[in-house]
Parts: structure tokens; sequence; C-alpha cells
């Protein structure tokens, strides 16, 4: 496992954030889930480069 829990928390965040993508996908709402989807990556990266 990892010693750095906020890199573990970064990586939650962002799987949070690609259930919003998937979500605002199905509502049609195109805008807000690519702005999430940009969100996601950023958190999901930021969480691989603190591992």
């Amino acid at each position: 496992m990892t010693d750095s829990w906020i890199a573990v928390a970064m990586m939650f965040v962002g799987l949070f954030l690609v259930g919003g993508v998937v979500s605002f996908l199905k509502q049609g709402l195109k805008v807000f889930a690519a702005l999430l989807g940009v969100g996601a990556v950023l958190s999901i990266a930021a969480g691989v480069l603190w591992w």
C-alpha cells in the first residue's frame, strides 16, 4: 500500500468525479460533464504523482 493518505484521498475524489461525469452525461449536460472530466483527470493524476 502507500504511506501517503493524501494520494489515496485524491484517487478517491477522482473516482467520485468520474461518477459525476457519467451522471451528467446521462442527463445530457455535456459541458458540465467535460468540466468534471477535467477535474477527475487532474485529481487522479495528482494522486498518481503523489504516490
